[in-house]
């Protein structure tokens, strides 16, 4: 175990340790998570195993679950082109979907991960577009008149009234998953 030898360092470190109770400690939050082992991984690392998470248990739900053969979808699902993002809690509460784009898929899964919850979303692509040219939907870069990629931010909590329709809960989503592919999933 390393110690501090100097003691100047050994003040400023206990001035360190009375201001950390200002500052919520992310990593606590986290602590036995069953997902807490992923929380600290680059964003694109975070983005594989949101694939790969959804695409367990999507299995695991009975559905037809493949790779993608193109970029522009993540996983086919009962024949259907699923885009796959993953967030999770941000502070505030949030979840934020972030890269959405137009491209060739048939619905976007949205799989948010608190530390001993989770929420998801099965949201037709369609939906996505409109609610983005409405002003919905952010645009993720150059703001409100930026047209390449777009952002949704998810109250777990409170979310907004038009996105009920599609989950928030992965047995809700199961269903809604089930209704866009004519997939009968397992109990």
């Amino acid at each position: 175990m390393t110690t501090i030898r100097d003691p100047e360092v050994e003040l400023l470190a206990q001035c360190s340790q009375t201001l950390r109770k200002d500052y919520p400690d992310k990593e606590t939050m986290w602590e036995g998570s069953p997902f807490a082992w992923f929380q600290n991984r680059p964003s694109r690392q975070k983005g594989a195993i949101g694939e790969k998470l959804i695409s367990g248990y999507l299995a695991l739900k009975g559905f037809d679950i493949t790779r993608s053969p193109d970029a522009d979808a993540d996983r086919i699902v009962a024949g259907k082109r699923a885009e796959i993002k993953l967030s999770s809690l941000w502070d505030g509460g949030t979840y934020k979907f972030q890269q959405l784009r137009d491209q060739n898929y048939d619905f976007v899964l949205c799989i948010g991960v608190s530390p001993f919850d989770a929420h998801c979303w099965a949201i037709p692509k369609q939906v996505i577009m409109d609610k983005w040219r409405s002003g919905e939907i952010s645009s993720q870069h150059r703001g409100r008149g930026g047209t390449d990629t777009a952002w949704l931010d998810i109250n777990p909590l409170s979310p907004p009234e038009w996105i009920k329709e599609w989950g928030g809960t992965l047995a809700r989503t199961v269903d809604k998953i089930a209704e866009i592919t004519g997939q009968k999933p397992l109990p």
